[in-house]
């Protein structure tokens, strides 16, 4: 099995950890032309899909985001089995603004995002929000009407990243459904199934061995980690990224 590495967002249960995690993932110059950066580590997955590609992703994370749009310009997002999971849990409901060092370290994430994917829209949001009430609606959604749950997924991961709404707040998550014409039934009431959905989706996610986001795992048990060059993501996929 091998493993393709990419700059992915930071899984620390602690800001400070947070904090160190992201001057050593992104402040230094060097991960850029070594090795280690798209590496290829052999790695057991216990769970795949046999028939989608994997995608685990947050949305919070501006590589993630990235990815995704990558992955629509690629036309393989349909080959891909999103799932949501918080690589950051202990952000707060509501979204707080990050100031000194936090905000220091998200602008530094946005600019390397905007030298990786060029053109790529994207502004600095004011801090990031907790994410698990945006995961639990997509999987609402995704449940019940696949394309419907990734037009959701799509429009979540731009109201965050290009208009900075707070998308831990239910009333923007409900306009966010409104918007892609999800019926009223499905906005807002987060059934149980949906919830042990999302718990089933962070379980896989960890066994996986990875703590960063985004992660592609093929039905070959191939993984892809992180925002890849897009040759990188055309290539996995023409390799049997399902």
């Amino acid at each position: 099995m091998r493993e393709h590495r990419g700059l992915t967002g930071p899984s620390l249960p602690l800001l400070a950890d947070f904090i160190n995690s992201l001057l050593v993932d992104f402040a230094c110059p060097r991960l850029y032309h070594t090795q280690a950066l798209f590496g290829r580590i052999a790695r057991r997955i216990s769970t795949v899909s046999e028939s989608q590609t994997l995608l685990y992703s947050d949305f919070n994370c501006p590589f993630c985001y990235a990815m995704h749009e990558r992955l629509h310009e690629l036309n393989v997002i349909s080959r891909c089995e999103w799932r949501g999971v918080q690589h950051a849990p202990h952000l707060p409901i509501p979204m707080k603004p990050w100031q000194g060092t936090l905000g220091a370290e998200l602008r530094h994430e946005v600019t390397v995002v905007q030298r990786l994917a060029p053109g790529l829209p994207i502004a600095l949001p004011p801090g990031k929000p907790n994410t698990k009430p945006a995961i639990e609606q997509a999987a609402v959604l995704l449940r019940r009407d696949r394309a419907q749950g990734m037009a959701f997924v799509r429009e979540t991961y731009r109201a965050f990243w290009c208009d900075g709404r707070d998308i831990s707040d239910p009333v923007v998550l409900k306009q966010l459904a409104d918007q892609i014409g999800a019926s009223t039934e499905n906005i807002g009431a987060i059934d149980e199934e949906s919830r042990q959905m999302g718990r089933a989706w962070e379980s896989a996610w960890h066994r996986t061995g990875q703590a960063g986001v985004p992660l592609l795992v093929s039905p070959e048990r191939e993984l892809l980690v992180g925002c890849a060059p897009i040759e990188q993501v055309r290539q996995f996929f023409d390799q049997g990224g399902s």
